[in-house]
């Protein structure tokens, strides 16, 4: 079967795809369609790995199945087999489309499944994207949207087609408060996320983009050079709201919903317990900036309304703490920020007036 080089179909279609590189490889970068059904273990692969090194390729080939023969080879040709027929439009690859998947495809066959592979393998796919990203970049129009923490700037990427999700694709919503119960993508698995979203949406049409006013860093995740560096220069949108409106919405982000995702990921008590322990480790990391005085302030209030919040649901205590902290941190420095970049904004408004001004520019 003929190796697959139609990368862009590849993403565009979502076409589920075996990884037969290693796991600690997978680890550090894959695709949203890829399952890890390696070839060999990391150990192993380090095994074949040192051999190659000091004997030559045949060597090494040679250890590879004696490490993977018998039962061990039979459970893994089985495991890729019954991907296989469970997604006869998908495809197998290794790093460079050589040696390993040319042996998992192989295996495949003689157990009656003719499997293709991806030509060239993860890198090639990897330099699609990064190339797609490039590409967009340089080729699209962007928008930022700006505004104070809770104005809703996520509120508004998810009503509009032409989003560009930033936080979203980073698994974070982008302060020190931000991270989710769940963890981070890797940096290739961040920059692979950004780059499928924008050649989908290239392909449907959309040229505009239009996304948050980023910091260099999400969380863990860096925007990639060339867009941040691009979103220096872009016309500003500027988002409003009543600050009551933002209480409530930082409220519900980092109060009630990140409760409920420890809660449903470890269970009532230890949910509980971590999502305690999430908000005074966000609290802790701000800690300098805050000044000590007014820190040790929130923290016992804080302390206070978390108890309340675990021994009878109420969160009103809450709104004491996320008053100060928007007048005492995040609304002078977002001032700060803003008088740096007054001459780009082109447009105030509230959430509905952000949406009509964006339709109209798509016009």
């Amino acid at each position: 079967m003929a190796d697959n080089t139609n990368y862009r179909q590849i993403f565009l279609q979502d076409l589920p795809l075996i990884d037969t590189r290693a796991p600690i490889e997978f680890a550090k970068g894959a695709f949203p369609c890829a399952v890890s059904l390696p070839l060999m273990t990391d150990s192993e692969r380090q095994k074949v790995g040192t051999c190659y090194k000091q004997q030559g390729q045949q060597a090494a080939i040679e250890l590879g199945h004696q490490l993977v023969g018998g039962h061990v080879k039979e459970q893994r040709v089985q495991a890729w087999a019954e991907f296989a027929r469970a997604n006869p439009q998908g495809l197998l690859y290794c790093f460079r489309g050589g040696l390993r998947s040319q042996i998992s495809q192989q295996w495949l066959k003689e157990a009656g499944v003719d499997y293709p592979r991806v030509a060239g393998g993860y890198k090639a796919l990897r330099t699609f994207l990064l190339e797609t990203l490039e590409q967009a970049v340089a080729e699209c129009r962007f928008s930022l949207i700006d505004g104070l923490t809770g104005t809703g700037k996520t509120d508004v990427l998810l009503q509009l087609p032409n989003a560009l999700d930033l936080e979203g694709h980073a698994n974070h919503r982008g302060s020190s408060f931000g991270k989710h119960a769940t963890g981070q993508p890797s940096q290739i698995d961040f920059e692979n996320r950004i780059a499928i979203d924008l050649l989908k949406k290239r392909a449907a049409g959309i040229e505009h983009f239009v996304l948050e006013n980023e910091a260099r860093i999400v969380g863990s995740c860096s925007v990639p050079v060339e867009l941040h560096r691009t979103m220096q220069t872009l016309p500003i949108l500027v988002l409003e709201d009543r600050f009551e409106n933002r209480v409530e919405r930082i409220l519900r982000d980092y109060v009630v919903l990140l409760r409920e995702e420890f809660v449903q990921l470890h269970g009532a008590e230890q949910g509980d317990l971590l999502f305690a322990e999430r908000l005074r480790d966000s609290m802790n990391r701000i800690r300098k900036r805050l000044g000590g005085a007014l820190h040790q302030e929130l923290s016992v209030v804080l302390d206070c309304a978390l108890e309340l919040q675990l021994r009878d649901g109420s969160i009103d205590a809450h709104r004491q703490w996320i008053e100060r902290l928007l007048n005492d941190y995040y609304d002078p420095m977002y001032h700060y920020q803003q008088s740096k970049v007054r001459e780009r904004v082109v447009f105030r408004g509230d959430q509905a007036a952000i949406l009509a001004f964006v339709a109209a520019q798509q016009d």
